[in-house]
C-alpha cells in the first residue's frame, strides 16, 4: 500500500511539474516575441523635415509611420488615427503641397520634405479660408474626420485650379468643371461617419472665392 501512495503521489508531482515547465516554456517565448517587436538601435534612424515652417529632426524607429511620428513625437495630434489602413482619410495631410493618408506613409520616407498639418494650416485666431468656411457651414458634427477633411479640401481646390483630372472629369485637357459632382467624386477618399457631406460640400464652394 504504501509503495501505491508512493507511486501515485510521485506520477502527480511529476504531471505537476510538466505542466508549469510548459508554462513556463510559453511564457518564456511569448517574452522574447515581446522583446524583438521593441524598438532597438538597429531599428532607429534619424530623418530631418519641415512640419508647419519649422525645421524638425527626429531619431525614430525606421518602421514608424508618418501619422504616427506627427501625434507622438511632435505631439500634433490634430491629424488623427482612424482606419490606420488608408480607408478613412482621418489622417489626411499634405506633403510638399500633395495630400496623403499619412498613416500609409513611413516617416523615413520624408527626409527634406514639407509636411502640413491642419495646425499648420491656420489658428483659432487666423483661420485658413477652409476652416473659416468649415465653421460658417457646420462642416462637421463630432469633428473627428474634420482636420483630414479640411487638408483635403485645400487640396482639391488646388488640383482643380492645376487641371488634374479625376474619375469623373468631363474635360480632361483643359479646365477642371466645378461642379457638386466632381467636389463628390475628389473626396470620396475622406469619410465623414456622422454624415456632414451636404455641408462640406457647401464649405468647399464657399471658400473656392477665397483661396
Amino acid at each position: 500500500m504504501l509503495g501505491l501512495k508512493f507511486l501515485r503521489s510521485t506520477r502527480r508531482k511529476f504531471l505537476i511539474a510538466g505542466a508549469l515547465a510548459s508554462v513556463a516554456a510559453a511564457v518564456t517565448k511569448r517574452a522574447s516575441a515581446a522583446a524583438k517587436k521593441l524598438p532597438s538601435h538597429k531599428n532607429m534612424d534619424t530623418v530631418s523635415m519641415t512640419v508647419n515652417g519649422r525645421p524638425v529632426q527626429l531619431k525614430l524607429d525606421t518602421r514608424k509611420t508618418l501619422l504616427d511620428a506627427v501625434r507622438e513625437d511632435l505631439k500634433l495630434t490634430g491629424t488623427k488615427k482612424g482606419c490606420d489602413h488608408g480607408q478613412c482619410g482621418a489622417c489626411t495631410v499634405r506633403v510638399n503641397g500633395t495630400r496623403i493618408n499619412s498613416c500609409l506613409s513611413l516617416a523615413m520616407q520624408h527626409e527634406g520634405d514639407e509636411i502640413t498639418t491642419i495646425e499648420g494650416l491656420g489658428t483659432p485666431e487666423n483661420m485658413h479660408p477652409m476652416q473659416a468656411a468649415f465653421v460658417k457651414h457646420d462642416g462637421y458634427q463630432c469633428g473627428y474626420c474634420t482636420p483630414g477633411q479640411i487638408c483635403s479640401a485645400v487640396s482639391v481646390l488646388e488640383e482643380m485650379k492645376a487641371g488634374l483630372p479625376s474619375h469623373v472629369s468631363e474635360n480632361l485637357d483643359g479646365e477642371i468643371p466645378f461642379t457638386n459632382e466632381e467636389i463628390r467624386e475628389r473626396m470620396s477618399g475622406n469619410l465623414c461617419r456622422c454624415g456632414a457631406y451636404s455641408n462640406i460640400i457647401d464649405a468647399i464652394n464657399d471658400a473656392r472665392g477665397d483661396a
